[in-house]
């Protein structure tokens, strides 16, 4: 059960007291909680026992770790949970004025349990670079728990919690231990899923909410953001056939600077963006980054006063795993401080309605040989058909590998030129699609784009995917063609070797460890005001 410290629990303005995290700004919330913590490191051990003692503490880890699979070296693994529910931590509902009107969070009626954010860090066993590992929030897995069925990832966590309040129901327990001890379920049900999806061992554990992220902006504000495009998003008024929508975000192209809300609002978003979710995912983590710069630059984290403003944010707000000795992981992970940190969004393999739900599907077998080589330094993986999980019985359209045949003529224009686009051109090539024209696109693109014409709906998705955008149908393209048009300054995809052929040609001499790997979008690297969709 998540248990408070020995001291009082400190007390921000009763509305905000302890709520619970919303997804999308959990997502980030949880890293920028971790950057504010780790700047522990340069304090005295007074200091960090002041930190500790008031942190709530799960006794999750425990359950979960009895079937982690196991550690290979001395490496760290932690996972960063952001929640979206408009409760606080006792099962209260937040002031419907504050998540509505103040955040523009969407109504406060909205209940749920959603893992919106799941981020890993890897922290190598010799202190070298962080690697940090996004997974798409309707990644459709084998989830663990009390159901344990496939489900969206994010999931994993309110079904556990409400099998775990079944059970709970007659015991006499007041609202409040009743929603800790559920949550126990739902925070242990996530790491399980986790841990069995990406087969990798969760050392420990942060779990941020919507006031979480609030406070710590608030903190911190103003922070810097920089968009690729500009952004409109209207708020959209829920009705009784319409949930709404929206954030009220309107922002030029280029760097700005944001207010709390604001800021809550730039994580938020997934309307109006070409990718959804996908770009949503690159806000996080470029947000992560803006604000680890802004401590650093500032001087905040070696600055005792600024960073005891946020312990009292971190205090009251986060929830941490009750193994989880933060100075000591301070000081073995210097490298999340220093800005040596990448960002990437693992893949997925296209889209599918299951049970009336937009799901992503994904090749469980190649994620876990990409996580292997960014965590183990493996050889990269070899090209594999990205085959959608998908339960027993389940009636669904199903998308077709890339090894089907017959595969569709790709076309392919690049604003870096012809050179860009047959080399494009060629990778897709091994990858069993048949060369189309090559050509340039203009100058300014700025956005990747994939369009197809009549039967080639299955093969433009699994390409928009190495991309991390979405395939749009056009009556412009021929039968059985696809057409990729490259951004400018867009880097081609690598293509993943053949298993006799080893590190493909892009990785060769790489110092990146994900360089070969099909990831979801271009990675985010920390250290700076990383540009974003």
């Amino acid at each position: 059960m998540a248990e408070r410290g020995n001291r009082p629990r400190p007390r921000g303005r009763t509305p905000r007291r302890g709520a619970p995290s919303l997804a999308v700004a959990g997502r980030t919330l949880a890293c920028t909680v971790s950057a504010a913590v780790l700047g522990a490191s340069g304090f005295t051990w007074y200091e960090y026992r002041s930190l500790d003692d008031g942190m709530i503490k799960s006794t999750a880890l425990s359950e979960a770790k009895k079937n982690a699979p196991p550690h290979l070296d001395k490496s760290v693994n932690l996972l960063l949970i952001g929640l979206d529910s408009r409760k606080d931590m006792d099962g209260n509902d937040l002031p419907k004025q504050f998540v509505e009107d103040e955040l523009h969070a969407g109504s406060s009626e909205i209940g749920g349990y959603n893992t919106n954010a799941l981020i890993v860090l890897h922290i190598p066993a010799n202190g070298g670079k962080v690697t940090a590992l996004s997974v798409p929030r309707d990644d459709y897995v084998q989830t663990a728990g009390a159901d344990g069925k496939m489900h969206k990832i994010k999931e994993a966590y309110g079904i556990a919690k409400e099998a775990a309040e079944a059970k709970l129901a007659g015991k006499g327990l007041s609202k409040a231990e009743l929603e800790r001890q559920s949550r126990e379920a739902g925070r242990s049900a996530t790491i399980q899923t986790v841990q069995s999806f990406l087969d990798v061992p969760i050392d420990h554990f942060a779990e941020v909410n919507l006031i979480g992220f609030y406070d710590i902006a608030k903190a911190v504000e103003p922070i810097q953001v920089c968009l690729n495009h500009p952004v409109d998003d209207p708020i959209i008024a829920r009705t009784a056939t319409h949930e709404g929508g929206g954030t009220g975000l309107k922002l030029p192209a280029g760097i700005s600077s944001l207010n709390a809300a604001q800021a809550l609002s730039f994580v938020r978003q997934r309307h109006h963006l070409t990718n959804g979710d996908l770009d949503r995912t690159h806000r996080q983590q470029a947000f992560i980054s803006s604000v680890e710069y802004r401590l650093k630059q500032q001087g905040v984290l070696n600055d005792f006063g600024q960073m005891q403003k946020l312990f009292g944010v971190i205090k009251k707000d986060v929830v941490i795993d009750n193994e989880w000795n933060i100075l000591d992981f301070a000081q073995q992970a210097p490298n999340l401080t220093g800005g040596n940190v990448e960002f990437n969004t693992l893949p997925i393999a296209g889209f599918k309605t299951i049970g009336g739900q937009e799901v992503n599907t994904v090749n469980p077998d190649l994620i876990k040989k990409i996580v292997r080589q960014l965590f183990n330094r493996e050889p990269a993986p070899a090209a594999l058909a990205a085959a959608p999980s998908e339960a027993p019985g389940e009636t669904a359209t199903a998308t077709p590998s890339p090894s089907a045949a017959p595969k569709s003529v790709v076309d392919v224009n690049a604003a870096a030129g012809a050179g860009a686009a047959s080399a494009e051109s060629k990778a897709l090539v091994e990858l069993g699609y048949q060369a189309g024209r090559i050509g340039d696109a203009p100058a300014r693109t700025r956005a990747t784009t994939v369009t197809y014409g009549s039967g080639a709906k299955a093969d433009a998705q699994q390409i928009a995917a190495r991309y991390g955008v979405t395939a749009v149908p056009s009556s412009a393209v021929a039968v059985g063609h696809v057409v990729l048009t490259l951004a400018a300054g867009r880097t081609p995809t690598p293509t993943p070797a053949s298993p006799s052929a080893g590190a493909s040609a892009s990785a060769e001499g790489s110092t990146d460890p994900a360089a070969g790997l099909p990831m979801q979008g271009p990675a985010v690297k920390a250290g700076g005001i990383p540009c974003v969709d």
